[in-house]
């Protein structure tokens, strides 16, 4: 045996024990939200199963501003040694570096570990308005171009995108107001001032059911888990192709070692599975989504290259 044999057998054995060994200290988990939101509640579910099987403490982080741009490069920036881990999201991981310059570049940057979960968005109006279902809806639209308003939760925020992409589908001219988060969206459409808008299920979910918004579907095309009489928008509102929704996934820094990603994946991948973490994901609207890290890896580039051309062709700026 040569000596660089020789090193290579014990490079990888010492980073076989590594990852066995991993983690020997508390790990930080940056969520780049604040306490709460979604991705934080997800993160948090995770971690604790996460904390149990693996022994040591995962310690949520919460490092919001800037569209999540700013805990997102904590992370990017962070030592590769598995010690540091990033509650992804779609809009500062897929969004945000089509619309604007970010100290970090996400497909090069961090580490994927593996998807949560995913999260559809419903198309709600209020229950007056002149259309029984997303059929007759889209009709009503096409006919009176620029007559009606939607709302989202920000410009170039994920509801705005998810909602571009419906209308340009479905040849729909209606005017965007934006507005800072999705509770004063969803309570202008309540009040009659704004016509409809794309929000996530769990945003919408409690006022559908108490009668106050109408929700004509969903927007990925095999329905949601969460609202499972709710039709798919590809069918009923004869879009076929239409599937789009945000999606919550694990992070780390770059350069951490492959043998510790693929530990923390299968340790993500099992927690999702457990019957009281998919109860939790269900009553919040997210839909548990199990990947690879190089499935992973693929979907951000797919992800990142879509919403750039949502973008593009509704020409999206951020003043």
């Amino acid at each position: 045996m040569n000596r660089f044999t020789a090193f290579l057998i014990s490079f990888l054995t010492a980073g076989a024990a590594f990852a066995q060994a991993y983690p020997t200290r508390p790990v930080r988990v940056v969520v780049p939200w604040p306490p709460g939101q979604a991705t934080d509640i997800a993160a948090r579910v995770v971690a604790q199963k996460l904390q149990e099987s693996l022994g040591q403490p995962f310690v949520i982080d919460n490092k919001p501003g800037a569209g999540g741009s700013i805990g997102t490069d904590i992370v990017a920036k962070s030592a590769g040694d598995g010690y540091t881990l990033l509650a992804a999201s779609s809009g500062p991981v897929s969004i945000m570096p089509n619309l604007q310059k970010t100290p970090y570049d996400p497909l090069k940057d961090l580490t994927p570990v593996g998807l949560m979960c995913v999260n559809a968005y419903a198309l709600v109006t209020r229950p007056d308005f002149p259309a029984a279902n997303a059929k007759e809806f889209v009709a009503l639209l096409r006919a009176n171009p620029d007559k009606f308003t939607f709302s989202s939760s920000g410009t170039g925020a994920t509801a705005h995108l998810v909602a571009e992409l419906f209308n340009s589908m479905a040849g729909i001219k209606a005017r965007h107001v934006p507005y800072k988060g999705s509770a004063p969206a969803l309570t202008d459409i309540m009040n009659g001032q704004i016509d409809y808008t794309l929000e996530t299920i769990a945003s919408v979910a409690s006022q559908v059911r108490a009668g106050r918004l109408k929700m004509l579907g969903v927007s990925f095309a095999r329905g949601s888990a969460a609202f499972p009489d709710a039709p798919p928008l590809a069918t009923a509102a004869e879009l076929p192709g239409y599937d789009i929704g945000a999606w919550i996934g694990y992070a780390a820094a770059p350069g951490t070692p492959r043998d510790v990603v693929a530990r923390l994946s299968a340790e993500v991948q099992k927690a999702i599975q457990a019957p009281d973490v998919r109860e939790r994901f269900t009553t919040l609207g997210l839909e548990p989504r199990a990947m690879s890290p190089e499935e992973m890896g693929v979907f951000l580039k797919n992800e990142q290259a879509r919403y750039a051309d949502i973008i593009k062709s509704a020409n999206i700026k951020i003043e």
